[in-house]
């Protein structure tokens, strides 16, 4: 027996797109038969569907500009190896390039217009105008594989130049902050134990926020979590090593309130971990208190956490720990030693 025929679902579909309604449910998946290829599937968005087949056929009245090659970007398995965070910040880059560049053809972008983007459109935020330029090259690259240009014009011009932090907070300034932190109230009391267990194990923020009680291996003696930027398409777990001092850490961890049925370890009021933004929040609004009340005299963002537990880490045990497949990459980038100590001839 023949698909049963249903006409309304192909209404108003350009040539050679074909509307294939679910047998089961109202869905209706959408394709195009290019002349000469395999039918090309387009998903159950009728709009984006004809979008995307005015695309193919650069009869798009955006074919081409930066808008549209966003749009093709997001389509493509490129995106799709992409973190969850990495295509949120691609998200957040693409707004205000696509307010300048957004209506215009690749085939026009020079490199003249880019080291303008880069010096003078964005001139009031330097290195946030580097991130949406890497977003640009990107695009770009499409552009390059399917014809529209030869040459990706991000890749001859220098992004602006980017100072990195130098200092890490000193160990009396991060114990007077963490333990005035403490005494704020019970949520806080989580936020300065996060700020803890980064300090001790050097995790990035977004690898120990959804942290469960599994992970933590008292037996075993380790701390599991998973490395968040991956290379080569493997995952790559980190073990961290419980020391005598982290298992004080660790049973406060333990101790922490939380529902019965819960198993993560930093929790909110009402029983779910923490998003990002919500703690990105908070720790902003403790760090404003805390410099107010004079509890510490200089700012600290949490990202120096890491950079302390490289400092420290090397002051204890002679080298940098490994948090980053090259080694010169976590001297150039956490390692905030003010003193360089080296031995002379006997």
């Amino acid at each position: 027996m023949g698909r049963k025929r249903e006409r309304a679902s192909g209404f108003g579909l350009l040539p050679r797109m074909e509307a294939r309604p679910h047998a089961s449910s109202d869905k209706v998946t959408y394709r195009y038969h290019p002349i000469g290829a395999k039918p090309i599937n387009l998903g159950q968005d009728k709009r984006a569907a004809i979008q995307k087949v005015l695309d193919l056929n650069g009869a798009s009245n955006d074919a081409g500009t930066i808008e549209e090659l966003w749009r093709t970007y997001q389509t493509m398995p490129q995106w799709k190896r992409l973190g969850e965070r990495t295509k949120e910040d691609y998200a957040k880059y693409s707004v205000p390039l696509l307010a300048v560049m957004g209506k215009v053809s690749a085939r026009l972008v020079r490199p003249a217009d880019i080291a303008r983007y880069l010096r003078v459109e964005r001139a009031d935020a330097p290195v946030r105008a580097n991130r949406e330029v890497a977003l640009l090259s990107n695009l770009m690259t499409v552009a390059v594989e399917r014809g529209d240009i030869d040459v990706n014009p991000c890749k001859q011009v220098k992004r602006n130049l980017e100072r990195l932090r130098t200092e890490a907070p000193e160990p009396e300034s991060f114990a007077a902050f963490i333990a005035w932190l403490t005494a704020q109230g019970s949520q806080r009391q989580v936020i300065a134990l996060m700020a803890e267990f980064a300090a001790m194990a050097g995790s990035r923020r977004i690898e120990f926020l959804h942290l469960t009680l599994p992970q933590i291996d008292s037996i075993a003696g380790e701390i599991r979590t998973t490395r968040a930027k991956q290379h080569g398409g493997s995952t790559r777990v980190e073990s961290i090593s419980i020391t005598p001092k982290m298992e004080d850490l660790v049973r406060r961890l333990r101790a922490l309130p939380r529902p019965d049925t819960c198993l993560h370890v930093f929790t909110t009021r009402d029983g779910n971990p923490y998003t990002d933004t919500g703690f990105a929040s908070t720790w902003q609004r403790s760090m404003a208190k805390a410099l107010e009340e004079k509890v510490i005299t200089r700012r600290f963002t949490f990202r120096d956490l890491r950079a302390y537990y490289t400092t420290q880490h090397k002051a204890q045990y002679g080298e940098l720990p490994e948090l980053h497949a090259d080694v010169k990459t976590t001297a150039r980038v956490y390692d905030r030693s003010r003193v360089s100590e080296r031995k002379g001839l006997s």
